[in-house]
């Protein structure tokens, strides 16, 4: 991904809500099949990090990417920007 595609990705998540939280529990199955099928659903999502959480904003974010197949467009405080294109249909295209 070409730092142009993130910053745009970066722009369309400023005005995105968080739709998961990540707490004491950690990263669970469960976690990642509802985060993979709100990917789907939506290819952009925005995740909160708590304090209580067992590692940083940065460590969750690697280890959600790889377990549902995304890319992190940013860790910014205790927020998880993640992408992942749907290969038809997709509501996200980029500028040329």
């Amino acid at each position: 991904m070409t730092s142009k595609e993130r910053a745009y990705l970066r722009s369309l998540a400023n005005t995105l809500d968080a739709i998961f939280q990540i707490g004491k529990a950690g990263i669970s199955q469960v976690l990642v099949e509802q985060l993979n099928n709100a990917l789907k659903a939506r290819e952009l999502i925005k995740i909160t990090v708590l304090e209580t959480a067992p590692g940083n904003a940065k460590e969750l974010a690697e280890e959600i990417a790889n377990r549902t197949n995304s890319i992190v467009v940013q860790t910014l405080g205790n927020k998880i920007t993640l992408f992942r294109q749907k290969k038809k249909n997709s509501k996200i295209q980029f500028p040329k």
